[in-house]
């Protein structure tokens, strides 16, 4: 059976790949690859998506959303802050986690808008 979704000829735009390996060369993708691996998780989707609808979460909330026990929803959160996506501060005995900035609450947002726009269209 013949495929429709590769190149039937093999050429390319020698300018075009060269100007873009420039720029992979002077951009830091890798780090993109590993925020986007952390989120892959789905608890860890679940905390991001939630702190999309909250503006801060206990430690305890968060444990309670995503159905853990408080000590896995505190290692998902470590790791989200580890890796610049949430942020954190200390009230007397209580930890409050929000999203880092704006731009991770973008992706988040953008990225469910793309899925449910990828299902209407399959």
């Amino acid at each position: 059976m013949k495929r429709n979704d590769t190149c039937e000829t093999y050429c390319y735009d020698e300018e075009k790949v060269n100007r873009i390996q420039e720029e992979l060369k002077t951009n830091d993708i890798s780090s993109i690859a590993k925020m986007f691996k952390v989120i892959g998780d789905n608890n860890r989707a679940k905390i991001a998506f939630s702190l999309t609808k909250d503006e801060e979460l206990c430690v305890c909330d968060v444990a309670n959303i995503i159905g853990t026990s408080i000590a896995t929803a505190s290692h998902h959160l470590r790791t989200l802050h580890k890796h610049g996506i949430v942020k954190y501060r200390k009230e007397g005995k209580l930890v409050f986690y929000s999203l880092d900035d704006e731009h991770i609450r973008q992706l988040i947002v953008i990225a469910l808008a793309h899925q449910q726009e990828a299902y209407s269209h399959v």
